[in-house]
Formats: C-alpha cells, structure tokens, sequence
C-alpha cells in the first residue's frame, strides 16, 4: 500500500496527564495494552487501556524506589518485567504480579546517571548506558540475579542509547561524542568488542547521536542527532544469521531541513513509518519512496508533520507494536504523555 497517496491524518486519541515534571521515556509492552512512561519526578506511570472504553487510565505508579529522574523504561520480550534506568546510578527491574508491580532487583555498578536500558530479543540480556562513558551487558540468571557479563568502553562521552539488534544479539550504542558504536562477541563466550564506528567519516552525524531504532526485518537502522538530521543505515544481516562473521552497516540517505531543533527520538513502526520528536515540539512521520535511483540511492518522503505536538521539547516517540492499531506516544517536557493515531482521512 503506497501510504504517500492516502490523506493521513495524526489524530490526538488522548492526553495521559499525571507526571509532575518533564517526560522522558514512553515504551509500550510488547504484548498488553499497556504503556510505561517515566520521568523526572522519579516515578513511572503505568498507562493501561480499557478493554470496554478504549480509554487509557494510570494503573499504578511507581515510586519511592529511584531517588532521581527516571530516564528510560523498556519492557522485556515476555513483557512481564520492566527495567527502569535512573539519574540516580541505578537500574531497577519490576516484575507485573497481575495486580501490582515488584522491584525484584536493583542493578549498581555505573558511576553516575544511567540514561538508557535494553533488552535483548530474548530476554537473556540487559544492556544499560551512562554519563560516565560506558556501556554495561548483565547476564540475566535465574532467581531474580542479574550479573554483570561486560563493561565496554569505548565512547569519549555521555551515552545517551543503547539498543539491542532485533533478530542479533549485537548492541548499539549512541553517544554525546557524535558516534554510533557497535557491539558484537563474534563467539558464544560473551565477549562483547566494538566491531565498527559510525562517525563523521561513514557519513555519520556532525553532533550529539540521540537516538537509534530498526525496522522489523532489522536490515535497516534509523538514527537521529541534534545535528538535525535522521540518517538511513542498512547491514546484510543475513550473512550474520548465515553465521559469515560481521556485516558491517553503511550510510542509506539522510534526511535534512524537517526539524529546526534537536531531534530527540526517533522510532520505525512494524509497518514502516518512521516517527521524529524534536525540541521544535513537532512530530514527523517518514516512509521509503520506493524511488531508488543509481546515483542517490533510496530516499525517504516526509509523509506528514504535526506542528505543536506538545508545549515543549518531545523526548520520546514510540509506536504501538500493534500493526493494525497504528497508535504512536509521544513523550514531552511538557509533563504528557499523548497517545496518537495515525488515520485516513476520507
């Protein structure tokens, strides 16, 4: 279906109001009808949506347990734990007991704020990233234990990312040093190496790398910058599954001129569309032109932008994995979380 010949529309479904301070982070689970969101009034929310009204409600909070900003949240593939990485040093993991959620282990171990946290496809892997330069692997053991396997240096700077390869267990990290890295152990033993650096010199971002997000097949990599642009990645991952060693990631296209401020986060839906939150407080929407010629290659199409978004800096964009739904979050500065769909319009 050729989404650029459709009138689309992003409909505002609701406003999710609650959180004292700026949103940082919305992450949906992967199989419920629930939203995590966190924040810094150091609680996450969890959002979750009637069955009967269709409404999304807070189901419970929680607190007093991270004693600073909460700024990333990210769900396991059973969906039935939750990470949370804070400004306070800590990762904290949850477990949902159907009626209430329990912190059943706390990760220590960076020196200081914890800006992101990722699971791996299968759930045996935690990675966490920190203002103090480096990226952490826990092992994840039975018994609530949660071990640390690696701790990788390599950035100069402030990880701002980290995100694990759909279908690979290879991690990504991204960095206030402008660089995207990636990390693979070639062999089953667990000893994660950076294998490449996207910087500067493979076409990479001129400023601070915010964010990093895959299409569904994982042969395609997103990331954004507050050099204002998204730029296109893709890998043959399939020499990867074939067991051929590494399949290094080149340079697509970049996408310039859209947002006038930093864009923050960037997420590609299950079916597709490629979503920006920027300072500019607009959301844009992208999809591949279908249109590859010789000399550029592919190029993606802005399909729509929704201007005043929210009152202020949108932190987080994130699609529902639900392909029918077509529902975005977006996160902001501005204390919401709203939940988007993405509509024809007739």
């Amino acid at each position: 279906m050729d989404l650029m010949e459709k009138n689309l529309e992003l409909i505002e479904v609701q406003k999710l109001e609650g959180h004292t301070d700026r949103v940082w982070n919305a992450a949906w689970n992967p199989v419920s009808p629930i939203l995590a969101s966190c924040s810094g009034d150091n609680s996450v929310r969890i959002w979750e949506q009637s069955s009967l009204s269709r409404s999304w409600s807070c189901k419970t909070v929680l607190e007093e347990t991270h004693t600073r900003t909460v700024r990333s949240c990210s769900w396991s593939p059973s969906g039935k734990l939750l990470a949370t990485a804070s400004f306070d040093g800590t990762t904290a993991i949850w477990e949902d007991l159907g009626d209430e959620f329990e912190c059943i282990s706390t990760l220590e171990g960076h020196e200081n704020e914890v800006k992101s946290v990722s699971w791996n496809a299968s759930g045996s892997y935690l990675a966490t990233c920190s203002r103090d330069k480096s990226v952490w692997i826990w092992e994840v053991l039975g018994g609530n234990e949660y071990d640390c396997a690696s701790v990788l240096n390599g950035h100069t700077q402030d990880v701002k990312m980290v995100l694990w390869h759909p279908t690979l267990d290879v991690l990504f990290s991204c960095s206030y040093d402008n660089t995207i890295k990636v990390w693979w152990s070639e062999d089953d033993d667990g000893d994660y190496q950076c294998v490449q650096t996207l910087d500067e010199s493979s076409n990479g971002h001129s400023s601070t790398v915010w964010a990093i997000s895959f299409n569904a097949a994982g042969d395609k990599m997103v990331t954004c910058s507050d050099d204002l642009t998204l730029k296109i990645w893709s890998a043959d991952i399939s020499m990867m599954h074939s067991g051929e060693g590494y399949a290094p990631w080149t340079h697509l296209c970049t996408l310039s001129g859209y947002h006038d401020r930093t864009i923050f986060s960037t997420h590609w839906s299950s079916d597709d569309i490629i979503a920006s939150g920027a300072g500019d407080d607009a959301i844009g929407l992208f999809v591949d032109s279908k249109q590859h010629d010789s000399v550029n290659g592919p190029s993606y199409n802005l399909l729509l932008k929704k201007e005043k978004s929210h009152e202020m800096d949108i932190n987080s964009v994130q699609w529902s994995p639900s392909k029918e739904s077509r529902l975005l979050a977006s996160a902001s500065d501005d204390g919401m979380v709203k939940i988007w769909q993405l509509e024809t319009i007739p």
